[in-house]
């Protein structure tokens, strides 16, 4: 984005409502010291109202300080993702979370996590009233209004899922989805008053939540644009991202069919497959999406990073997964049998090496940029065929078409034709769903993605990830510290106990979901006696 719209912003329960503006961006008083007549005057001022909705998607500050660290869509979101799966090591403290004894609901993580996500959703209800007076007012025609909307209300449900996500027990707790969700709030705080009745809703219900979700998605595919010219296409929401965002929310639910209904919006009926929505495709090579990042075929939606406008040194992802070097890959995925030695995603987007002087170990290599200018991702067109793949394998069984599915994935990567996959390589359909989930989480390795399909499966009664008690859960991590060099065996299937020295937990530890922060509940009665369990 070249510019960056500024509005007020305040969180639910946060008077953190302040101003996060760049050098370029044009300033704008909150809604109640001028009238949305003048914020809203122009076409140029609601497409820059637009864009900051972005800006706030992309790099939200840490609490008690200006660095940006990647809320809730930048760099340590998809950090996090990470960590709280088994499948990246933490070398340094950064981003350890859940699996530090010493985790709080006053860890200042979580509280940028929660903080950030809700000043991007204020920031969006703010922009949809404004664009909504705007075309009243005769300044905006009603598409073009509504386009605008669109874009915000996707990245409101992106938002809101986002904080299902990692604060919320998942769809399945409860039989009607009835347990805790999170605070939905769809009216501007801009006042004392609004603060004040915003605390008095609570948490929503998962269920509501998730139909919020699901209203502002299809409110979106209605009105956004098919595509957009150049790095827009990217980097801002058109119907074929809200469209997979709905695959996405419905594979979190477990509502397959629809699964399929809305996959089938964006996927050609046989292969190779393109989207007959603005026409995306998978890259030919593994490494094209990280290499072109405002160009590439695949990127669905991603998060813009320029050299002028990115989360700095303290939350862009090439510096945490590779300059830095604070995230490693660990040997439970490099070992893992599944993932075949002469994969090109070993060659293309791993790099081993000794980073510290004392022991190799593999890097992620997806983000490149030493100018900190990668773009986030955040929906590829390799996720929506893989979310096909498994919707069809759990509604229909062993198909051809979900073997198709998972193969137009896996055999860019797996180019020896001996090693492609045919409907005989499976026995059932359970086990295409098994390679379906191991191949997400060799594709999506350092994006983030991990701890979501934990946290989905979590009540699966065949594929639930499970903790070293058997129980569903997060499995016992390898420490950096007891990793050597030799621990890296590609493709062997095996893996030293001996490293596994940070211990995983079940589904009932209190570490298993984020606490609501301890800023929230010091302020919000409501939301303090709707505290996730343990905390």
């Amino acid at each position: 984005m070249d510019m960056k719209k500024c509005i007020l912003s305040a969180g639910i329960g946060l008077l953190a409502a302040l101003w996060s503006c760049t050098e370029q961006a044009v300033e704008l008083e909150p809604k109640d010291s001028i009238t949305y007549d003048v914020a809203f005057a122009t076409a140029e001022r609601c497409d820059l109202a637009i864009l900051g909705c972005y800006d706030a998607a992309q790099s939200g500050y840490y609490p008690g300080n200006l660095a940006r660290r990647g809320y809730p869509f930048g760099a340590a979101t998809v950090e996090q993702g990470d960590m709280k799966g088994e499948d990246m090591v933490n070398v340094q403290s950064f981003y350890a979370v859940t699996y530090q004894g010493t985790y709080t609901a006053g860890s200042p993580n979580g509280q940028a996590h929660w903080e950030g996500t809700y000043q991007m959703i204020n920031k969006i209800n703010v922009v949809v009233d404004g664009l909504r007076t705007a075309a009243e007012n005769g300044i905006l025609t009603a598409d073009a209004a509504a386009d605008g909307e669109a874009e915000v209300r996707f990245l409101r449900a992106l938002g809101l899922h986002e904080l299902l996500v990692f604060f919320a027990l998942p769809y399945g707790a409860t039989p009607d989805a009835s347990h805790y969700g999170v605070p939905v709030n769809l009216d501007p705080i801009n006042t004392v008053e609004k603060v004040e009745a915003a605390k008095e809703a609570g948490r929503s219900t998962v269920r509501q939540t998730y139909d919020q979700i699901l209203e502002d998605l299809d409110y979106a595919e209605a009105n956004l644009a098919d595509t957009r010219a150049g790095k827009d296409r990217i980097v801002r929401a058109t119907k074929a991202a809200a469209i997979a965002a709905k695959v996405r929310v419905y594979q979190h639910i477990g509502d397959w069919n629809k699964a399929i209904t809305e996959a089938s919006k964006i996927v050609s009926a046989s292969a190779p497959f393109t989207s007959p929505v603005g026409e995306y495709q998978l890259e030919a090579s593994p490494d094209g999406v990280f290499a072109k990042n405002s160009t590439n075929t695949e990127s669905l939606f991603s998060i813009e990073n320029d050299v002028n406008d990115n989360p700095t040194t303290n939350g862009a992802l090439y510096q945490m997964y590779y300059g830095r070097s604070l995230i490693c890959v660990s040997p439970i995925i490099v070992n893992a049998s599944f993932w075949l030695e002469g994969d090109l995603r070993r060659s293309q987007l791993l790099s081993y090496e000794d980073r510290y002087g004392n022991k190799e170990a593999y890097w992620s290599t997806k983000y490149r940029s030493i100018s900190w200018d990668d773009y986030g991702p955040v929906l590829r067109y390799a996720e929506v065929l893989l979310n096909y793949a498994e919707a069809e394998a759990r509604v229909n069984g062993l198909t051809q078409k979900a073997v198709d599915l998972l193969n137009a994935v896996r055999n860019r990567a797996v180019t020896t034709a001996d090693k492609h996959f045919t409907v005989a390589s499976f026995a059932n359909g359970d086990a295409l769903i098994t390679a379906i989930l191991q191949e997400r989480r060799i594709e999506f390795l350092a994006e983030g993605r991990r701890w979501p399909d934990i946290h989905r499966l979590t009540y699966d009664p065949k594929f639930a990830v499970k903790a070293a008690d058997g129980k569903p859960g997060v499995p016992d991590k390898a420490a950096y510290g007891n990793i050597k060099s030799e621990s890296y065996q590609p493709a062997s299937g095996t893996v030293d106990p001996s490293i596994l020295t940070t211990a995983g937990f079940n589904y009932e530890d209190r570490r298993y979901i984020f606490p609501i922060p301890e800023s929230e509940t010091s302020s919000n009665e409501k939301l303090a006696t709707q505290q996730n369990p343990g905390w």
